[in-house]
């Protein structure tokens, strides 16, 4: 089993983000979704307004706020494919 997630963010007309990550965290219509490696399978629909975070090997984080929009959980790693993304006011270290 990875150590680490293989991230993609994807906007509708751009990659965001990409690297690697420890954690992934975003919500969708379901709730709150944590995605740690090994996590099953799964596709998820991203609720209509949110933020995904993104935990960083070391600690810190990346915080986007997106919009509508699909996660994808795959033995590759993560997708997010949103309809916007954009940068959250800060990155934050935890």
């Amino acid at each position: 089993m990875a150590q680490h997630l293989n991230v993609q963010l994807v906007a509708v007309e751009e990659k965001v983000w990409s690297g690697e990550a420890e954690m992934v965290m975003a919500r969708t219509t379901e709730g709150e979704l944590g995605v740690l490696p090994g996590h099953a399978p799964l596709l998820g629909q991203l609720a209509d307004s949110g933020q995904v975070r993104i935990k960083l090997p070391g600690g810190k984080q990346v915080v986007y706020e997106v919009a509508g929009g699909f996660l994808s959980v795959n033995e590759r790693g993560v997708t997010v494919l949103a309809e916007t993304a954009t940068p959250a006011s800060a990155s934050q270290g935890n």
